[in-house]
């Protein structure tokens, strides 16, 4: 199946008409979209936009074989004409299917949010899913019984979508996902591209012509991926986005719990209702079984509670005992997590403190643990295809 992506982009574009944020003011050229549609082998048209025809044109086609024309969700703005010669468009009910002369068939997917997502087989037997602006399938329990070769959703705005898919392996390291529906939430360019990479995904400018099944470059996701940053700088929802397009996520609380600490108590609570309900959460220090098992992506958050518990444990606060053993003890602690990154055969992305660009610590110990939380990264990051250190809630790519 040939599949033409006339516009790739939310459904008031972008950028949005009379939006002055920085991304819409930077969203130029091969940045800007217009609203989604897509053209599949020049006779099913998927979502009827302002322009359509001359998006077709455009990008080498026309719109005069469409035999059919599905829609997947309610068109805001101004009624949308339709071009002379081409069908009335309308909406399949959930779970119904349809069998186009072209010998494409095509079935409605029930949505969680509104909306309809059609599952579109090829003559060729290639199967592709489209899903409609902030939906995710509904339903998905058992396991599928065939994988799609390509999947159109919303990656940004419902990444959940593409964990339930992955879960009953409807999607696959071999599925092409590409990123529609794209509005102005994410910056254009390296940062978008980077984000979408993070979950397996890619986006492509408008116009462009892919072919189903023949995609063989899927984005690798980092296998290992060290988190850096300061206080409140976003590093953990930076983190946790680049799982939750993944089920079954291990969250590794290092911190515990703090009794009689109603601040730290709040603040675990914040963090807890910011995952994604699939996930599992876990609260220990003892990180080397996790790391040494198979089994779904681990998020560590974070190393630096980690490395507070080790230098508790080893007596790194009292001088004589760090000199009598204590900081040996340590290195080996180090060691020990660090070869347990280097052989770990999950997905890990492990979150840090970025502490030492400030104020010297005026106490020794306040010196020996921010110098000792410098090592521990510096060592950790050497493990990782990919570091990342977040300022003021930027993602600045370090390695990778």
């Amino acid at each position: 199946m040939e599949v033409t992506l006339l516009g790739t982009g939310a459904p008031a574009g972008l950028p949005r008409p009379d939006c002055s944020c920085a991304v819409c003011a930077t969203a130029l050229g091969p940045d800007a979209r217009a609203a989604t549609a897509l053209l599949v082998d020049g006779a099913l048209l998927l979502d009827l936009t302002p322009g359509a025809a001359f998006a077709a044109a455009r990008s080498g086609h026309s719109l005069g074989g469409v035999r059919q024309v599905l829609l997947s969700h309610p068109h805001d703005g101004p009624p949308v004409e339709v071009p002379a010669g081409l069908p009335q468009p309308g909406r399949v009910p959930d779970g119904r299917e349809l069998a186009l002369l072209t010998g494409h068939r095509v079935r409605a997917v029930a949505m969680d949010a509104g909306g309809t997502g059609y599952a579109v087989s090829g003559p060729d037997g290639q199967r592709l899913l489209y899903l409609p602006p902030g939906g995710a399938p509904a339903g998905l329990e058992e396991p599928a019984p065939e994988t799609y070769q390509m999947v159109l959703a919303d990656v940004v705005g419902r990444p959940d979508a593409l964990a339930r898919l992955r879960a009953v392996g409807s999607v696959d390291p071999t599925t092409d996902v590409v990123a529609v529906h794209l509005g102005h939430d994410v910056p254009q360019g390296p940062e978008l591209r980077r984000r979408l990479a993070a979950a397996g995904a890619r986006a492509v400018p408008d116009g462009t012509t892919l072919m189903v099944g023949a995609y063989g470059e899927v984005p690798d996701v980092p296998r290992r991926t060290l988190v850096l940053g300061g206080a409140r700088s976003g590093k953990s929802v930076e983190a946790e986005r680049r799982l939750e397009a993944f089920p079954d996520v291990v969250y590794v609380a290092t911190g515990g719990t703090r009794g009689g600490d109603t601040e730290w108590a709040a603040r675990v609570a914040a963090h807890r209702e910011r995952r994604p309900g699939s996930w599992r959460t876990t609260e220990t220090t003892d990180l080397l079984p996790l790391l040494a098992g198979d089994g779904p992506p681990v998020l560590i958050d974070c190393l630096s509670l980690w490395l507070t518990d080790v230098m508790d444990a080893v007596g790194a606060w009292d001088d004589a005992e760090w000199a009598g053993g204590g900081e040996k003890a340590l290195r080996e602690r180090v060691r020990e997590l660090t070869a347990a990154v280097r052989g770990a055969r999950r997905t890990v992305v492990a979150v840090s403190n970025e502490v030492g660009s400030g104020i010297v610590p005026a106490t020794a110990s306040g010196r020996r643990y921010r110098d000792e939380l410098g090592r521990l990264n510096a060592a950790f990051a050497a493990e990782c295809e990919q570091v990342l250190l977040v300022v003021a809630g930027q993602a600045v790519v370090l390695r990778g």
